[in-house]
């Protein structure tokens, strides 16, 4: 099983989102569960990945050709795989990956973050999405997403496609035991 990790090319200002990405990398490892992300040794990216290969995991990652010096492609991956286009990143990604997480990060993690939460609401995949809420990082984004709810333009069987907890093996635990069903996008968010 490998799990895709969305995660920063920066570290954050509170230091608490670089220890997540590394516990949530050592975890992974532990657990014998491959990780796929960007590709990069930066930020939470380069933080996850060196804490899974250091505890013995496999780790794969996708960058854009554009970005290999930009992000700083990692050496020491069990495979790199050097790709034309954003959009070929976030599909071999997607191919790889039995289930999607979101470490905090900003409007790449965002948009890669929704874009598959999206897949999952048209179908187009039945793998689990998930947010990992470090010290309430996600509380706004969740409280929005509610507020879609409440205003009617999502449903609250979409809105539940997407997980949040605040600890990683609570999160992978959850991925793992999660079987999202499709849910057709049709009619009123009731």
């Amino acid at each position: 099983m490998n799990i895709c990790v969305f995660c920063g090319s920066s570290p954050g200002n509170d230091p608490r989102y670089m220890a997540a990405a590394r516990a949530l990398g050592t975890l992974l490892a532990e657990r014998e569960i491959g990780l796929v992300y960007g590709g990069a040794t930066v930020g939470t990216m380069g933080a996850v990945a060196d804490a899974a290969i250091a505890a013995g995991g496999r780790v794969y990652g996708v960058i854009p050709r554009a970005l290999h010096d930009i992000e700083i492609a990692h050496p020491g991956l069990t495979e790199l795989d050097v790709v034309e286009t954003m959009h070929q990143r976030k599909a071999r990604m997607a191919e790889r990956s039995a289930a999607f997480l979101a470490l905090p990060g900003g409007i790449g993690t965002l948009e890669e973050l929704f874009e598959v939460w999206t897949w999952a609401q048209l179908g187009i995949h039945q793998k689990p999405v998930g947010v990992l809420n470090v010290d309430g990082f996600y509380e706004p984004l969740l409280g929005f997403l509610d507020q879609l709810v409440q205003e009617g333009f999502v449903r609250t069987a979409h809105r539940d496609l997407l997980l949040a907890r605040a600890e990683p093996a609570a999160l992978v635990d959850a991925l793992g035991t999660a079987a999202p069903a499709p849910v057709a996008k049709v009619g009123v968010a009731p």
